[in-house]
């Protein structure tokens, strides 16, 4: 984190293909030299290298280009957009002045492909322009000094022709149905019928004077005046139908050759019919159904090779049943013969060699996302060794500190030896060295691998590293209440065994040492 008092700018963006999907890769920002702060006690200088996250988006807080009693001064960040499946453009230049504390970078990124770069630079608006040029006032008084006298009306234009009606423009718009058609095709469903209101007052008492519309003294009401079935209807001719006391209509109201009376066949037999499961197409009640018979899938399918996959309790697909984690055209463990790194090497900048120390052990933090089978601790390493009488020792431990796996105390050739090494590779001593362990294979979750030099001396054996400059390794930084140390140490361990378990919170546990750059592997 950056002292206080260096004014910073907070710089987001986002990568995507042209259908939406995140683009992978990183942004690199690098300051032209070494950059000093007086007044903060600090020089910053490096590379800052961003990786896109899962939904290509990244983040990044960088120090102002006019930030002050900076030196040097007048430069601009150079920004180099390495994406994955995308030919990288040239690098540009930006300025990112501490007035604007956030900024995203599709405002300041050269869209125009025949400019190489681009760098953000804020103008004089029009009114610091008319100040500079001696007008002297407000903003709003400058604004009001653009509207000038009110011009002379102008002459009445001549009178349009009359437009299309409603109808007219829908039939020029493809509407082929009449004029009337076209009135009732505007006349939406009926809505929802609404409350009812409140009952109103009651009126004053009176005499009647009309029943269903008919006006005499005496009104006498018939089925026809109230919209009633007259009671001479039922069995009639073009009456209705009776019910019997089952609630059915009568056998004898039914139209001929409706089915009315006693049943002639059933299925094509006569007599007392006594229908089995083959006389009705159905299957006996001892048969089994196949699941292809019902057109389902077998219960065994669920998980099995060409099979479905199955969802655990929180309705997700198990990582045990998605492929193997191998990135699209990019580099992964596997695709170097691991099975598991620590970190990447190619993002370490400038690792340079560190020497063991005798009976300190090394903790490197890994995550396992699927069931890993390995064989081999891996250290990325300057051997100095090849040293007969030196021992090595190396163990997995789980986040909760039990022992996994440990090896044999062993003896190491020199790195860089195997065939196909560069020759600076073989004559420097630089390269993977691997430590042997009983195969093991690891279920998902978070574990260390434990590296130590239990005999040997302070120059026997280097190891490549990712630097830290802190009391406290930088890699052990994470949301509270998820507490995982990916880079730790102990001191002062004995030549015997590993500890049958570790604590990253015992009172012996140190982070204050360069990290070694570790890898899991089978073969």
């Amino acid at each position: 984190m950056l002292p206080e008092d260096i004014p910073t700018v907070r710089v987001t963006g986002r990568y995507l293909t042209l259908d939406g999907r995140p683009l992978a890769g990183r942004v690199v920002w690098r300051a032209p030299s070494l950059l000093t702060f007086p007044a903060a006690d600090v020089i910053l200088g490096g590379p800052t290298t961003v990786q896109l996250d899962a939904t290509g988006a990244f983040s990044v807080e960088l120090p102002a280009t006019d930030a002050p009693d900076m030196n040097p001064t007048g430069w601009s960040y150079q920004v180099a957009e390495q994406l994955a499946g995308v030919a990288n453009r040239p690098p540009y230049h930006v300025l990112l002045p501490a007035e604007s504390p956030e900024v995203d970078i599709d405002d300041l990124a050269p869209t125009d492909p025949t400019t190489p770069t681009y760098v953000a630079v804020r103008g004089d608006s029009a009114y610091e322009v008319a100040v500079e040029a001696g007008f002297e006032g407000t903003v709003e008084q400058w604004l009001t000094s653009l509207v000038g006298p009110r011009g002379a009306t102008g002459d009445t234009g001549q009178t349009g022709a009359p437009g299309l009606d409603a109808y007219e423009v829908a039939v020029a718009d493809g509407y082929s149905g009449t004029r009337t058609q076209w009135l009732t095709s505007l006349v939406g469903p009926r809505g929802e019928r609404g409350e009812q209101g409140e009952q109103g007052v009651a009126g004053a008492p009176g005499v009647v004077q009309s029943v269903n519309g008919i006006s005499e003294a005496d009104v006498v009401l018939d089925a026809a005046d109230v919209g009633a079935v007259p009671i001479t209807a039922p069995g009639a001719p073009g009456g209705v139908a009776q019910l019997d006391d089952g609630g059915k209509v009568r056998a004898e109201q039914l139209p001929a050759g409706s089915g009315g009376g006693a049943v002639a066949s059933v299925n094509g037999q006569t007599g007392d019919v006594v229908l089995d499961a083959a006389a009705v197409g159905a299957a006996t009640a001892d048969h089994t159904h196949t699941a292809a018979q019902v057109g389902a899938l077998a219960a065994s399918a669920r998980a099995a090779a060409n099979g479905v996959a199955s969802l655990d309790a929180a309705a997700r697909v198990p990582i045990s049943q998605m492929p193997t984690a191998v990135g699209r055209n990019e580099w992964t463990p596997q695709s170097l013969g691991f099975a598991a790194w620590s970190c990447d090497p190619y993002t370490v900048a400038n690792p340079v060699p560190k020497y063991l120390k005798p009976q300190r052990l090394f903790f490197v933090g890994f995550n396992i996302t699927e069931p890993t089978t390995v064989n081999r601790i891996v250290l990325f390493s300057r051997g100095y060794g090849g040293v007969t009488t030196n021992r090595y020792r190396g163990g997995i431990y789980r986040e909760n500190g039990t022992k996994v796996v440990e090896s044999a105390a062993a003896a190491l050739t020199m790195a860089g030896q195997e065939a196909g090494s560069m020759p600076a590779m073989q004559t420097n001593h630089i390269g993977a060295v691997p430590l042997s362990i009983a195969s093991t294979v690891l279920a998902p979750g978070r574990y260390w691998a434990a590296w130590s030099l239990v005999t040997g001396g302070t120059a026997d054996f280097a190891f490549f590293h990712v630097q830290n400059e802190s009391p406290i390794a930088t890699a052990n930084f994470w949301m509270p209440g998820t507490p995982f140390a990916r880079a730790w140490y102990l001191e002062g361990q004995a030549n015997a065994a590993l500890p049958a378990t570790v604590s990253q919170t015992a009172a012996d546990a140190r982070a204050d040492h360069d990290i070694p750059i570790m890898a899991l592997a089978n073969v």
